[in-house]
């Protein structure tokens, strides 16, 4: 009996998911989330660079509101239906400054704008960090029967923007020098011998992460 009720679990979970559910992901479902104009929702974990399998089934997204997923390595997000009816964003990196790889199924019934932003994050010289992080990995996948999203042009409606650019290229060569000189200069100063404030002594190269890749798909 035991035995047949672990087995019943298991399809549920399977079925709820879309059937992509391993036995070390964190599986939740929301009926209805709104998040208001401005807004966040976060979803974070004590156990880091987790992977989250989450089904919404009614997800309204008001102006420039965000669904946040910190410490996160796989996003697997399944949402019913959806409401963007100006512009919203949906973030993922995990905690060492790389973008989340995000599996995302969505049904849009009223779509402004959304952007989907899993690019790497830079590193920064002189604290307590990660090199350049490596963009994450999107598989997109849209329902034809709801409104199909464009690419084309973000002034116009249904535009979706998909970020997987890799850190690093943002990084100011000539700030980042300056940032180790001033350590260099405080550990002579301080006679420790090494470069104080920098952990381990380690200095990242200005070299970028690499980029995430796009698939666009529609069910």
């Amino acid at each position: 009996m035991k035995n047949n009720m672990i087995f019943v679990l298991l399809l549920f979970l399977l079925s709820s998911t879309g059937g992509f559910a391993h036995p070390q992901d964190s599986v939740q479902h929301i009926e209805k989330l709104e998040i208001g104009q401005k807004k966040k929702k976060s979803f974070t974990t004590k156990r880091q660079d987790s992977t989250l399998v989450l089904t919404i089934d009614t997800l309204i997204m008001k102006d420039k509101a965000s669904l946040e997923f910190f410490g996160k390595k796989k996003v697997r997000l399944k949402v019913n239906y959806a409401e963007i009816p100006k512009q919203a964003y949906i973030i993922g990196t995990d905690s060492k400054n790389n973008g989340s790889d995000m599996d995302i199924q969505i049904h849009f019934e009223e779509l402004g704008a959304l952007y989907v932003l899993v690019g790497g994050r830079d590193a920064n010289n002189g604290t307590r960090t990660y090199p350049n992080g490596n963009g994450g990995n999107v598989t997109f996948r849209y329902d034809k029967r709801g409104i199909r999203p464009q690419q084309a042009d973000k002034e116009q409606e249904a535009y979706l923007r998909i970020d997987t650019r890799a850190g690093g290229y943002r990084v100011n060569p000539q700030s980042d020098l300056y940032n180790i000189y001033t350590q260099i200069g405080m550990g002579i100063r301080s006679g420790g011998g090494r470069l104080g404030g920098v952990p381990q002594g380690q200095i990242y190269s200005g070299s970028p992460g690499k980029d995430g890749k796009v698939t666009m798909e529609e069910f």
